[in-house]
Parts: structure tokens; sequence; C-alpha cells
């Protein structure tokens, strides 16, 4: 909702996932002269990760690979300097979302009480997840502000 406001640095990021992408959001949002919100992926105890806190990190590549989360970074700046504000850092997702589901006790709850709602909602959130990675895709796909290919 920031990024519509049109003049917000917004970043998403995982530390677990692009160590680098973390560090160039933090340094362009310091850099950006004007409010910055950073949105981090951040695994905590009562989500209740299977695998343990040790694996926090291996946890939120996970959940970037599978799609669940996004990395970006919206910078008014570049739409001042007629480019696309927004640029998707993730990669097409290449893992499984039932496998990060699964991994976190948060979702495997319900699919120990009420296995057929479980299948329906995780069915659906998969769904969700893949029209969101589409739009994003598109976002960033788009020309900048004032480009040559915007006035075609």
């Amino acid at each position: 909702m920031a990024m519509t406001y049109g003049y917000v640095y917004v970043a998403s990021i995982c530390m677990g996932a692009n160590k680098q992408q973390v560090l160039k959001a933090f340094k362009e949002a310091e850099a950006y002269k004007g409010p910055s919100l950073i949105i981090a992926y951040a695994p905590c105890i009562n989500q209740g990760i299977r695998k343990g806190m040790g694996k926090s990190m291996e946890e939120g590549d996970l959940a970037v690979k599978s799609g669940y989360w996004k990395l970006y970074r919206y910078n008014p700046e570049l739409a001042a300097e007629g480019k696309n504000p927004f640029q998707l850092d993730s990669k097409k997702p290449t893992g499984d979302i039932e496998e990060f589901l699964s991994g976190e006790n948060r979702y495997a709850q319900l699919a120990k009480k009420d296995p057929e709602t479980s299948k329906k909602l995780r069915a659906d959130l998969a769904d969700l997840y893949a029209k969101r990675t589409e739009l994003y895709e598109q976002l960033a796909g788009l020309p900048g502000i004032g480009s040559a290919e915007e006035s075609k």
C-alpha cells in the first residue's frame, strides 16, 4: 500500500534468502530522502518451525523459493529518472509451497485437525501466490515513467 503513495521507498527482504538484496535495500532506504519502509521475513518461535529456530535462515530461504515471500524494492527516485521504480528481486519459485507450509506448526496443526479444509486452503493459497508472482512480474516489466517505450 505504501508504494501507491509514490513517495515512499519500500523493500521486502529476507536475509536467509539473499543477503546482498538485504544490504542493497538497507543502503537504498538509508540514502532515500523521504520515508522508507523495509518489510522483513523473520521467522519467530510462534510460527513453530518444525526444524527448530536454529534453521530460521533456511526457513526464510524456503519461503522465498516456494513463492510464499517475495523480494522486491520500490524506489521512487527511479521514477524521477524515467525508470520503473518497482524491481522484483525474487526469481520464479523453484520450491514446493507444500514443503514450506508443512514445515511450520501454524499450518501443520490444521492438517492434523481438519485435513480436508487444510488441503483446500493450501491449494487456494498456492493459487493466490502464483497469481501474486504473475502480478509482480508484470509490474516489474512495465516501462519507466516517461520512457521511450511508453510513448510507442
